[in-house]
């Protein structure tokens, strides 16, 4: 990223944000209860960016939980949901989260990131802050009322697309490490610069980050895979010292190595790439984590033969083997979720294997049934796989994978394929030939299934049926007397 993103920072943006009625209510509250309250953090920040934000929060000076409950009860809001141990509150007010805090003083121990809190002023609260830019609060009431806090100069580091954080970073980020991944995370969304002095602490203090649960990194990775270029956070994760701490894997991408004059492409900055193409083309978590993982297991795969240089054999079935044990480790799902990945791990070699030989009808029937639902993300992933600098090859490449694409519309709309179930079942086979189950059953069903995907039959309950009989007859089994084709149950 050669300079940060520019936005426009108008701070009359502000103006009559008070004469919304939840600022309204709060105001009022504060002027009842003789306390100050003010709207903060990142609220403040997308008002001033013009980004929209749906979550708001509020400090004041007392108890927050109180002044949270007695603003719902103002506005007829409800229910507040209370979190004594933090000393917050929150209501649902339309689709806006709102959550109020009492302004604070924090202190933290080596060893953990749950701080020691005292009650504190509002200019206590911003200095506990993550950056400057989340530390921007607007007076709710009394004589400073509409007027913008700024001890930090954080509408400064807006205008320049700057994180910074609002005291020394060694201190910031020894007592939470978390935010280290934040200041990441906010740079790859907002496309901002970390300045040098905050992204040298992170650098120091990265080993504090093993204090940090995998619940809390993964959802800090998640929104960085999410953002709209996610490889600028996976460049700042590796180059601070933090990714290597979560995701040693990913780093174990990274180099190119040669041999006899012989290289091979640099595997982190192909995936990054991979990942980019990915998200220019969908939103989708999953598929994006696809792309990360798509060849997470080329360094273990990796070797030189001679007189054929670098090869990769068999990445695509252990990378997908090491998906559980990423997704385990990381806290992520072990769902249909982590299944979708390792699906598309597994297969994604598929589709450019067949742009580079005659696409046959009998291929595209077993991609079709090997991925089903998943095919159009696995079409999305094989085309963001096409990041060869041969511009040449790449144009080939890409005009071969329309062609896959096509006959891939063709073969689907006339067989079929996709997620068939074989027309002819086990209880079928069974009552066919009056057998128990047995493995007979299966390796009939597998003859009649491999008989359709490789376009000797059709998916046709008649001509599968009358296969079974003709598979069942090799071994040595007798239909039911009388028996005809049934009508599918």
């Amino acid at each position: 990223m050669a300079e940060p993103i520019a936005y426009s920072v108008d701070v009359s943006r502000l103006d009559g944000v008070l004469e919304q009625p939840l600022f309204q209510a709060a105001g009022r509250v504060a002027d009842r209860l003789g306390v100050r309250a003010f709207a903060i953090g990142g609220h403040v920040r997308d008002l001033l960016l013009g980004r929209p934000c749906k979550d708001i929060d509020i400090v004041c000076e007392g108890d927050g939980i109180a002044f949270a409950e007695a603003v719902a009860k103002e506005l007829g809001a409800g229910p507040v949901h209370v979190f004594k141990n933090f000393g917050t509150a929150m209501f649902l007010l339309g689709d806006e989260q709102v959550e109020f805090v009492g302004a604070r003083k924090e202190s933290y121990s080596r060893n953990s990131r749950k701080p020691e809190v005292s009650p504190g002023s509002i200019q206590d609260d911003q200095l506990r802050r993550d950056f400057t830019i989340n530390a921007l609060a607007i007076a709710l009431n009394g004589a400073e009322r509409g007027q913008l806090v700024d001890p930090f100069h954080g509408v400064h580091d807006l205008e320049r697309g700057i994180i910074r954080t609002p005291q020394d970073p060694d201190i910031t980020f020894s007592d939470d490490p978390l935010r280290m991944l934040r200041a990441i995370r906010f740079a790859t969304q907002l496309g901002f610069f970390i300045d040098a002095p905050t992204f040298e602490a992170i650098q120091r203090n990265a080993e504090r980050l093993d204090i940090i649960s995998a619940e809390r990194i993964h959802t800090e990775l998640n929104k960085i895979i999410l953002a709209p270029v996610p490889s600028i956070g996976f460049k700042l994760l590796l180059n601070s010292g933090l990714l290597v701490r979560f995701f040693p894997e990913m780093v174990d991408l990274l180099g190119a190595e040669e041999k006899f004059g012989i290289g091979h492409k640099d595997n982190f900055f192909h995936t990054i790439q991979v990942l980019d193409n990915v998200a220019a083309n969908s939103d989708d978590l999953w598929l994006r984590w696809a792309a990360v993982l798509h060849d997470i297991a080329k360094p273990r795969t990796k070797r030189f033969e001679p007189g054929r240089g670098w090869t990769f054999h068999g990445h695509e079935d252990k990378g997908a083997r090491m998906v559980p044990g990423i997704f385990r480790r990381l806290k992520l799902p072990l769902d249909e979720k982590m299944k979708f990945v390792q699906l598309l791990v597994a297969l994604h070699l598929r589709p450019i294997a067949l742009t580079k030989e005659e696409v046959t009808d009998s291929a595209v029937r077993r991609l079709l049934f090997d991925a089903g639902d998943a095919i159009d993300a696995l079409m999305i992933l094989c085309k963001a796989d096409i990041t060869s600098k041969n511009e040449a090859k790449k144009k080939r490449y890409l005009a071969n994978y329309e062609l896959v694409m096509e006959k891939l519309r063709e073969v689907e709309e006339k067989d079929r394929v996709r997620n068939f179930q074989p027309p002819v079942t086990g209880e079928d086979i069974m009552r066919a030939f009056n057998i128990p189950p047995c493995k007979a059953i299966g390796d009939i069903k597998t003859v009649i299934k491999d008989a359709i995907l490789d376009g000797r039959i059709h998916n046709d309950r008649a001509q599968a049926w009358q296969l079974m009989l003709e598979e069942g007859r090799k071994l040595g089994l007798t239909m039911v007397a009388g028996m005809e084709v049934p009508p599918a149950e």
